[in-house]
């Protein structure tokens, strides 16, 4: 089979397979979010709001051009003086990272 072939068959293939992990990080990020983040944060398109408006809505954090996965580990991973160190796991680090850059505008 010529490579370009082969990629073009494995590539829908690879994208099917990786959903389902995508969908379990979302959902990991939702629970997080709506436990932890919630109180601060607008999680969500259809989530409660918080009592103020200290912290960004997390559409408006995923859309900053600075936001990136690796930008996102780096910050929920650095303790900050007005935000608590809530110490992620990596599956909860991962699902928030996911779940955040979900709420990106299209």
């Amino acid at each position: 089979m010529r490579p370009m072939l082969a990629l073009a068959v494995l590539l829908p293939a690879l994208a099917s397979a990786e959903e389902p992990a995508r969908q379990e990080r979302l959902n990991e990020g939702r629970r997080v979010a709506e436990a932890w983040c919630a109180d601060c944060h607008v999680i969500g398109p259809r989530a409660r709001g918080p009592a103020g408006d200290a912290a960004p809505p997390f559409a408006a954090v995923a859309a900053m051009p600075s936001t990136t996965a690796m930008s996102l580990r780096a910050f929920l991973q650095t303790p900050h003086s007005r935000m608590p160190d809530y110490r992620l796991t990596q599956a909860e680090l991962d699902g928030v990272v996911t779940w955040i850059l979900a709420q990106k505008p299209r």
